[in-house]
C-alpha cells in the first residue's frame, strides 16, 4: 500500500485527486490539505510515501516547500502552469501533472511513482536498475542494458539499445548511483560496465566494439580493473 497526501489551495482540485485515489486499490490518501503548514506538521509524525503537491499557492511555492522537507517522500507536482516543469524535475519529481488532468494521466503518474517507491524499498535486493530524468520524466534503466556512459557538456549519454538516452546529470552524479564493482570510470568523459569490456590495457579499453581512451589520471583504475576481472 502506498500512503499519500495531497496539498492544494483549491478544494475542488483536492476533491478530484481524492476521487482518483479511491479508484486505485494500492493507493491510500491519508489526508488532503489546503494549508501547506498543516501538511508539514502531518509529515513530521506520519509515514508518507507520496505527495501530490500544487506549485502555485498563496504565500507558498510547492517546489520550495518540498525542498524544505527534511525527509522527502516521492512527489508528483500538480499545477496549472507548465513553466514550472524544469524546476520541478530539478528536485527529482516523479511526474508533473498539468491541470486539468484526467484519470488516465493521473494513473500513469501513480504507476511511475509505484515503480520508483518499490525500487527504493528493495534495499535487500542486488541493485539491478537506476532511475534518471529524461524529457521531464524519471526513466528506469536496467544496468545490464548499459553499454557505455559518456559525458557531453552538462548532459550524459547513456548508451543503451535501441537508442541512447540523454539526461541532465554529471558523470560523478551517476557514478554515485552505480555499483562500484560493476562500473568503472576510465576517463573524465567515460564510465564503462566491467562485464562488457572486451580488451584493455593502460591506454585504452574496448567496450561493445568501441575504443575508449584511459585518461592519464585514471591509469590506476587498470589495476583495479584487473582485480575485478579476476574476482
Amino acid at each position: 500500500m502506498i500512503n499519500c497526501i495531497a496539498i492544494d489551495d483549491e478544494p475542488l482540485a483536492l476533491q478530484v485527486i481524492k476521487e482518483y485515489c479511491e479508484k486505485i486499490p494500492f493507493l491510500k490518501l491519508q489526508e488532503k490539505f489546503t494549508n501547506p503548514e498543516d501538511a508539514k506538521t502531518f509529515l513530521k509524525s506520519n509515514n508518507v510515501d507520496l505527495i501530490f503537491l500544487d506549485i502555485q499557492m498563496p504565500d507558498c511555492n510547492g517546489i520550495e516547500l518540498y525542498k524544505s522537507l527534511t525527509n522527502r517522500p516521492a512527489v508528483v507536482f500538480t499545477t496549472a502552469y507548465k513553466d514550472f516543469a524544469v524546476e520541478g524535475f530539478n528536485v527529482d519529481a516523479i511526474d508533473y501533472l498539468l491541470k486539468p488532468f484526467d484519470y488516465a494521466r493521473f494513473l500513469k503518474a501513480v504507476y511511475k511513482a509505484k515503480e520508483y517507491i518499490e525500487f527504493l524499498s528493495s534495499k535487500d535486493l542486488e541493485l539491478s536498475s537506476i532511475f534518471v530524468k529524461v524529457n521531464y520524466e524519471l526513466m528506469k534503466i536496467n544496468l545490464k542494458d548499459i553499454d557505455l556512459i559518456e559525458a557531453l557538456d552538462d548532459y550524459i549519454k547513456i548508451h543503451i539499445k535501441p537508442h541512447p538516452v540523454l539526461t541532465l546529470m554529471t558523470l560523478k552524479g551517476i557514478q554515485e548511483k552505480l555499483p562500484s564493482k560493476e562500473f568503472i570510470r576510465v576517463h573524465r568523459s567515460y564510465i564503462v560496465p566491467v562485464n562488457k569490456i572486451e580488451k584493455f590495457n593502460r591506454q585504452k579499453v574496448i567496450v561493445a566494439g568501441k575504443e575508449i581512451p584511459v585518461g592519464s589520471s585514471y591509469s590506476t583504475v587498470i589495476d583495479e580493473l584487473q582485480k575485478l576481472k579476476q574476482s
